[in-house]
């Protein structure tokens, strides 16, 4: 059963859940909230727990937010539950990073408030800078009467408002916060299916922000607003409007009725907006009206065809690259993931560009690189697969994809049973894993390939850099994996794979 970033809420008045709400006052600054060293070493040694990853030292990880370069280092903030392996409590984790692979694990920046706006939680946000400092704007919630909730999932209890917080040091390890909502309340006279994860850019000599909303029959939309202060806004429209997509469902993300994680930037000389609804991320590409501030889609895609990738969030690094974070999400039972100590982890660095026919690019940023050990190189021949033990689950592999049209296979197996297989026909433009059928780019460039990273238990896989598919595999073990690669047809080519490194000794990420 896959455990999104809202199912939780149905379950906050069961058992030991509603308990998880009351424990927000323990621990708050700590990443170890009454966790044994038992524990932490039993996490530490966990086969499925991936190396190279960024993520907390244990518990619940979900969206990435705020992501910011300042003073020579990335910061990545993200949601996180310092007191259990499922959602609820939630806070903002912090990492920070010399180059988005190695990371080192910092103080909790936002904890509830109790009696506050966000006395329930500190949804997810962007970071900006205003005024020479950093600066948050994201989403409180709180506990409401009926008439003035705004998170209509069937639990129905909740208020969500956009509030600010402004970094107090250079380390962003202290935040001032505005004590009452900057935005406070939907657009007069809407009824929302939610009003959350706010999107602000500068333009001209204003701030505009994105937030993500929908109404019932309506469908999911992207409400925009402008400020010269971040402190007093006016609403001016939709950004954007979708449609329902014909389900009926308590939760309106599974109805298109709600988009969760707008992401509103240019990249390319154009317009590009992300936002996650139906389960999976949806891009589109498109023209921006700069007077009216409009967007209009004119090509649109699924970001990550997987079933474990959600809620991204993308930033401007200091050389101008737009990157892409992403939560990978457990797809195992709640019951494992929670009984393990751990949950989530952030996606590989993704860079974005836009292609002259519209299409969205993703390629994992160039550091990971830093990772890799030796080349292995190996001539793929029809009759003779390349099989190997995989002694340590970290490891990358290249495959072409232009060269003589081949269909392969790329499969996993633990103690000859195959656990996760991957059909590539570059013929027929087809790609197969499991249930998840998807088409390859129609025309391949020369040096177009396949990039797939295995980090114990989560594999992303990149597709001649317009096509991505995340998976979560929870039967694979070091020294008992097998790992191979099979030319079904076509001639015969070389792949080259890379041991990765793990960057932390402990697999605690810090």
């Amino acid at each position: 059963m896959k455990q999104d970033r809202r199912n939780f809420l149905k379950t906050l008045a069961i058992g030991s859940a509603a308990q998880l709400i009351s424990a927000k006052s323990r621990g708050a600054r700590g990443l170890y909230s009454q966790t044994s060293h038992d524990q932490i070493a039993s996490i530490a040694h966990d086969p499925l727990r991936p190396e190279f990853h960024l993520l907390p030292p244990h518990n619940w990880m979900n969206d990435p937010n705020g992501p910011i370069w300042w003073k020579g280092q990335y910061h990545l903030f993200y949601q996180l539950n310092p007191h259990a392996a499922v959602w609820g409590d939630m806070h903002w984790g912090h990492a920070i990073s010399p180059d988005m692979i190695h990371w080192k694990h910092q103080p909790i920046a936002l904890a509830p408030t109790p009696g506050g706006a966000d006395s329930e939680g500190c949804f997810s946000g962007s970071a900006v800078v205003l005024d020479g400092k950093p600066a948050f704007i994201y989403t409180g919630v709180q506990n409401a009467p009926p008439a003035e909730t705004t998170l209509h999932d069937g639990n129905d209890k909740l208020r969500e408002t956009q509030m600010l917080a402004i970094a107090e040091d250079s380390h962003l390890l202290r935040w001032k916060k505005i004590e009452s909502p900057v935005i406070a309340t939907p657009p007069q006279g809407m009824v929302v299916t939610g009003f959350r994860d706010p999107c602000p850019w500068r333009e001209g000599d204003a701030w505009y922000l994105g937030i993500g909303s929908g109404e019932r029959t309506i469908g999911g939309c992207v409400l925009l607003y402008r400020s010269h202060d971040l402190r007093h806004w006016e609403y001016l429209h939709k950004l954007a409007q979708g449609k329902p997509n014909g389900k009926v469902a308590v939760n309106p993300c599974d109805s298109g009725e709600m988009w969760e994680c707008p992401d509103f930037f240019s990249v390319s000389g154009q317009h590009c907006l992300l936002y996650s609804s139906e389960d999976k991320v949806f891009w589109t590409t498109g023209e921006y009206d700069a007077q009216q501030h409009r967007y209009t889609a004119t090509r649109t895609g699924v970001l990550d065809h997987g079933s474990a990738f959600y809620a991204p969030k993308s930033f401007l690094a200091p050389d101008n690259r737009r990157i892409l974070w992403g939560w990978i999400r457990e797809t195992r039972p709640e019951a494992q993931f929670a009984a393990a100590g751990w949950s989530g982890a952030m996606g590989l660095p993704r860079v974005l560009t836009i292609n002259s026919e519209g299409q969205l690019e993703m390629n994992p940023a160039a550091e990971t690189a830093k990772l890799r050990g030796p080349a292995e190189s190996a001539e793929l021949k029809a009759e003779t697969p390349c099989k190997q033990t995989l002694a340590t689950l970290r490891r990358e592999l290249l495959i072409p994809l232009d060269h003589a049209k081949p269909k392969i296979s790329i499969r996993l197996s633990t103690t000859g049973k195959a656990i996760w297989e991957l059909l590539i026909d570059v013929p027929a433009s087809l790609v197969t894993c499991g249930d998840i059928t998807f088409a390859l780019p129609p025309t391949l460039r020369p040096d177009d390939a396949l990039r797939i990273f295995i980090d114990g238990s989560v594999i992303e896989c990149f597709f001649a850099g317009r096509e991505c598919l995340t998976s979560r595999v929870y039967e694979v073990r070091p020294g008992d994996t097998e790992l191979e690669i099979s030319l079904l047809a076509g001639e015969s080519f070389r792949v080259t794979q890379w041991p990765l490194e793990a960057i932390s000794p402990d697999r605690l990420t810090t």
